[in-house]
């Protein structure tokens, strides 16, 4: 199971699961254009991702 945790607070969630199909989001980062990256939640099933909660005003940490 994938926790996010707040570096600023300890502010865990656990669980983030698809609507679709119901599996766990897997922790992944991605690069943008400007060599910078953003943490997102990826359906292991293909069905899309998300960027990944946010808490305190920046990305959670997938642990």
């Amino acid at each position: 199971m994938t926790t996010y945790t707040c570096s600023d607070c300890s502010m865990e969630v656990t669980s983030v699961t698809c609507g679709k199909c119901d599996s766990e989001l897997e922790f992944k980062s991605i690069s943008k254009d400007d060599g910078s990256t953003v943490g997102v939640s990826e359906c292991t099933n293909g069905h899309g991702k998300i960027k990944s909660p946010m808490c305190c005003g920046h990305d959670m940490v997938a642990a």
